[in-house]
């Protein structure tokens, strides 16, 4: 397809590993992370969300 595996019930997003810039812990997202930019686990990106 190019696009994704849809066979298992949905879209399989690649993931990268990352450092919080908060917290310190290792996580995943689903981005490859930009070296000089905040990266937040999901715990702390809740923190640092802007309504």
């Amino acid at each position: 397809m190019g696009y994704g595996d849809y066979g298992s019930g949905g879209f399989k997003r690649t993931m990268h590993k990352a450092i919080c810039s908060d917290c310190g812990q290792e996580c995943e997202v689903p981005f490859k992370p930009t070296e000089g930019k905040p990266v937040y686990c999901r715990d702390c990106y809740k923190k640092h969300r802007k309504f």
